[in-house]
């Protein structure tokens, strides 16, 4: 979730025995953290998280088992997104966003939470969105057909990979988003630059999008996706008109946020946010749990005091969404969309084996386990120095998730893939002296053959 988690920040001048010292020290962390992932993955699988009693639409063996994934998915997270080049004296800025890292109790660290702000405060946002697009009718908030423009948003750390392939399947990542939205008239920006250093790593996002908003009044939809997620069914449509009456549309299980308040309800990998003064109102209030130090080290106790199942680590941006929503239920419940109906997220560890299978009797348009709208492939870390899959199944399983996107929009030029592993295409229909005729029988949602 978020930004890639396991790469630096900013480069900054230091000794090399400082650096040392923290790559050290970060190894040494990195083990523990996932000595304790095997040990939480085995208590939660015996029942601490209650499978048995999920709601939503019938608690069955497909719901158990995309909770299970979830639950996995998750575990495998639990990392620290400390910065390995920062300095080792936090920056502090003449602005409000300056909070002091000094003090160690949870007194202080609770002051400085509450004093910190992403950036002047702003109350009314919407009329003065809607006299900027009045007085600028050139940048519409919609764009052909009436539909709301989108601002997809995703990126990651400046610097290059540790693991040099890694920036390849950046790139590949980034080509499959990049398709999508020429494809369904989406604007696109992709970010490496972090705008606050006091939130680093999964919580990068929250500057980001805020700023975006505030720059761009013409988009009426930030949609944020990480960079380790791939479309694949380029054919599929978020339903934007469903949402209408809502401000915020996430994946996640309803049953687990408002029954069981669990830690795993809602998944911040992709998400969609209106452009409007509820969401910088609900930005304002979910980023004060993430500047790094004490403040983000007393707020994950509180989360882990309060959210089912959750181990003991620093806050991160989707838990404490899910405090958010669930403490302050009254304020942000009714314009929250949970969306579970297609895959906004999917584990990619369920998909990837089974796109033959999709091929066979499916096609692209559906969206959901049948034709995946979206492969996350949380754990893998392509850019980072450790991962929690073996590295080659990953690079594999990404290798095949980008094939399998990319034969849906090779296939309008006449070219497939030759397999989903492989990176050479071949020709699938023969040119002709009248493309024209031919491009109108062509649709993104016909099927795709096997062969």
């Amino acid at each position: 979730m978020g930004q890639t988690r396991d790469r630096g920040s900013l480069p900054t001048a230091r000794s090399g025995g400082g650096s040392r010292r923290r790559k050290i020290q970060k190894s040494f962390n990195n083990l523990k953290i996932t000595v304790l992932c095997g040990f939480i993955t085995i208590l939660v699988l015996r029942g601490t998280i209650g499978f048995g009693n999920l709601g939503g639409r019938g608690a069955n063996s497909d719901s158990d088992q995309k909770v299970i994934e979830d639950i996995d998915r998750i575990l495998h997270e639990i990392r620290s997104d400390s910065d390995p080049d920062d300095d080792e004296t936090p920056s502090v800025d003449s602005a409000s966003n300056s909070t002091s890292l000094v003090a160690d109790n949870s007194t202080t660290a609770a002051a400085a939470a509450k004093n910190y702000t992403l950036g002047p405060k702003i109350s009314d946002w919407n009329e003065q969105r809607r006299r900027w697009l009045t007085e600028n009718p050139g940048f519409p908030s919609q764009v052909a057909g009436g539909k709301p423009r989108i601002l997809l948003v995703t990126g990651s750390p400046p610097n290059p990979c540790d693991n040099p392939i890694g920036d390849h399947y950046l790139l590949k990542s980034t080509k499959n988003k990049i398709d999508y939205c020429r494809l369904h008239g989406i604007e696109i920006v992709y970010n490496m630059a972090h705008l606050d250093r006091e939130l680093a790593g999964y919580w990068a996002k929250l500057p980001l999008i805020r700023r975006l908003m505030l720059s761009h009044p013409e988009v009426e939809w930030i949609w944020w996706m990480d960079s380790d997620a791939f479309f694949t069914d380029m054919a599929f449509e978020i339903p934007l008109s469903r949402y209408d009456a809502h401000n915020l549309v996430i994946h996640g299980y309803p049953d687990l946020l408002f029954a069981q308040h669990s830690w795993i309800a809602l998944n911040t990998g992709s998400f969609l946010l209106r452009n409007c003064q509820w969401s910088l109102d609900l930005l304002d209030a979910w980023a004060p749990m993430g500047p790094k130090g004490p403040i983000r080290e007393e707020a994950g106790r509180i989360l882990t005091a309060n959210l089912k199942g959750r181990p003991a680590f620093e806050a991160d941006d989707q838990s404490a969404l899910i405090y958010l929503l669930l403490s302050q239920q009254d304020r942000w419940g009714d314009k929250v969309y949970i969306e579970n109906s297609y895959f906004l997220h999917g584990f990619w560890t369920g998909l990837v084996d089974r796109y033959e299978e999709m091929i066979d009797k499916y096609h692209p348009g559906l969206g959901d386990e049948r034709w995946p709208f979206v492969t996350h492939f949380v754990g893998c870390k392509p850019c980072g120095s450790y991962g929690d899959y073996p590295v080659e199944k990953c690079l594999g399983s990404m290798e095949r998730a980008f094939n399998f996107a990319d034969n849906q929009v090779l296939r309008l030029y006449g070219f497939g893939h030759r397999g989903l592993s492989s990176p050479k295409i071949k020709r699938i229909r023969n040119q002709t002296a009248t493309p024209l005729d031919v491009k109108d029988q062509l649709s993104l949602q016909a099927r795709i053959s096997s062969s």
